[in-house]
């Protein structure tokens, strides 16, 4: 009986080493938790972008009024009727 116990402990044993440090146990396992919500956030950070840019999409197809603050911000533009003001920081 003392030989099937010893037998069952050093078996519990094994098993908790092969656990703690052996391919596939808590630290890959952690390791791999650690990864996947690494890569949930970045998922979650490019499907932020591509809401802005389904919006930007909608906005050019939808109306002149995104195109004319595009025109406006990135090209200087203006329009006939108005005077263009430059204010210095210094």
């Amino acid at each position: 009986m003392r030989i099937l116990i010893g037998g069952l402990v050093a078996l519990l044993l094994l098993f908790q080493i092969q656990l703690w440090t052996g391919k596939g146990g808590l630290p890959a396992v952690w390791q791999l938790q650690d990864a996947a919500s690494e890569q949930r956030a970045e998922n979650e950070q490019l499907e932020q972008r591509n809401r802005a840019l389904e919006a930007d999409v909608d906005d050019l197809k939808d109306g002149l009024g995104a195109i004319e603050e595009r025109a406006r911000d990135e090209l200087g533009m203006i329009r006939d009727d108005e005077v263009f003001y430059q204010v210095s920081d210094e």
